[in-house]
C-alpha cells in the first residue's frame, strides 16, 4: 500500500514561546500549558500522556497512559506491574513523558526516572477507580496473550462472580509509578517550520533552561 503524503501539511501560528516570558521552573510553566490543554474543547483527554520505555529486548516502546497526580512535583500513572512496560521500568528506570495537544500546537517532552509508588497511595488511588475499572485490573494479565475476546470475558465474569457483595481489594501486580523529572522540553509551533523549542534541565537541583534549534 502505497500513499502521497508529501503534501499533508500545516502552518503554526497560534502562539510563541519567548524567553521574556518564561518562568525559572519549568512545573509553572506546565501547569500553565496543562490547564490551558483542560479548558480546551478541542482537547478530548489533556492528561494522555505517551509513556516511552526501553523494553528487556532492547528496543524503545511507547504507549499512552494518563497522568493521574503531581505529588511534590513527581508525575503520577498506574498500570500492571507485570505488564510489558512494568518489566520495562524494573529493567530500566529511565523513560521519557511525551504530551502532544495539536489543537493547541504544543508539546512537552519530558524526561523522567521512575519508582514505584507506596501500597499506600496505589490503595488510595485504587478505591477512587470505577468498580469495573478495579474488576479489570484483576481480569486482565496485560500483555500476556490470550485465546479470543471470549476467553477475556470470561475471566472478567469469574472475578466479577468472587467479589460479588464486597470490596475488589487492590491486586499485588497492580499499583502506581512516580517519575522524577531531569528535563523538560516545551515545544511551540510557529510559522515556516521555525519552530520555539526551550529545554529545561536540573543540575543540584536548580534548573535553567535554553533555547534549541528547531
Amino acid at each position: 500500500m502505497q500513499r502521497d503524503l508529501q503534501n499533508l501539511r500545516k502552518s503554526y501560528d497560534k502562539d510563541a514561546l519567548l524567553e521574556t516570558i518564561l518562568p525559572a521552573s519549568p512545573y509553572e510553566l506546565f501547569d500553565s500549558w496543562f490547564q490551558d490543554a483542560k479548558d480546551n474543547i478541542q482537547v478530548d483527554e489533556a492528561n494522555a500522556m505517551s509513556l516511552c520505555t526501553l523494553g528487556v529486548d532492547g528496543f524503545p516502546k511507547s504507549r499512552i497512559v494518563l497522568l493521574k497526580e503531581i505529588v511534590d512535583k513527581k508525575f503520577l500513572f498506574y498500570s500492571n506491574y507485570s505488564s510489558e512496560k512494568g518489566m520495562a521500568m524494573d529493567a530500566y528506570n529511565k523513560v521519557s513523558l511525551h504530551f502532544f495537544w495539536p489543537s493547541l500546537e504544543r508539546q512537552i517532552v519530558i524526561k523522567a526516572k521512575v519508582t514505584k509508588v507506596s501500597r499506600e497511595k496505589s490503595l488510595s488511588y485504587f478505591r477512587s477507580r470505577p468498580r469495573g475499572s478495579q474488576i479489570g485490573a484483576w481480569a486482565s494479565s496485560q500483555s500476556n496473550s490470550i485465546s479470543s475476546r471470549e476467553e477475556l470475558e470470561k475471566q472478567l465474569l469469574h472475578f466479577e462472580q468472587k467479589f460479588d457483595g464486597v470490596d475488589v481489594p487492590l491486586p499485588d501486580f497492580w499499583g502506581g509509578y512516580s517519575c522524577d523529572a531531569l528535563t523538560f522540553e516545551f515545544w511551540q509551533g510557529r510559522p515556516n517550520r521555525l519552530h520555539d523549542r526551550i529545554l529545561y534541565e536540573k543540575l543540584e537541583e536548580k534548573w535553567s533552561f535554553k533555547r534549541l534549534q528547531p
